[in-house]
């Protein structure tokens, strides 16, 4: 019996996880920026990233990371893509993901606001050196 509700929780996990890894990374159609737009890229700051990994109950590893997303600008920000780009131990890219960690099926980011970006990873390059990514937001719209 233990057994089949562990089972049952580690599906669930694995499923929300599933979930919020596609909402995150799903590509997505965008209009081209205007020069103000590109311009307010700058005033969109990623902090206090963290990785870490867990293994399911099971057996795979998950990868998360953890960190800040803060609107250092004077309008809401209503979507937002990020590059990530992870390197292995000699500097070179091994892996660039775009992550979407505001939608129009998300909250906007306000003025001054700062906001939690939590994404998993089902699969890291083994390569990989363990440290966080480089983020450069790519798109904003108001």
């Amino acid at each position: 019996m233990i057994f089949v509700i562990s089972a049952a929780i580690a599906g669930m996990v694995a499923l929300a996880a599933w979930w919020m890894h596609g909402r995150l990374t799903t590509p997505a159609v965008r209009s081209s920026m205007s020069p103000e737009a590109q311009a307010y890229l700058q005033q969109i700051a990623v902090t206090d990233a963290r990785m870490s990994a867990a293994d399911t109950p099971l057996g795979t590893a998950v990868t998360y990371l953890d960190a800040q997303i803060a609107n250092k600008g004077s309008q809401t920000v209503r979507e937002l893509d990020l590059r990530l780009e992870f390197v292995d131990l000699a500097g070179q890219m091994i892996l660039r993901q775009t992550a979407h960690p505001v939608t129009n099926h998300a909250p906007a980011l306000k003025p001054g606001e700062v906001r939690s970006l939590h994404i998993t990873f089902d699969h890291m390059p083994a390569e990989w050196n363990q440290a966080p990514p480089a983020f450069t937001p790519i798109y904003v719209s108001f």
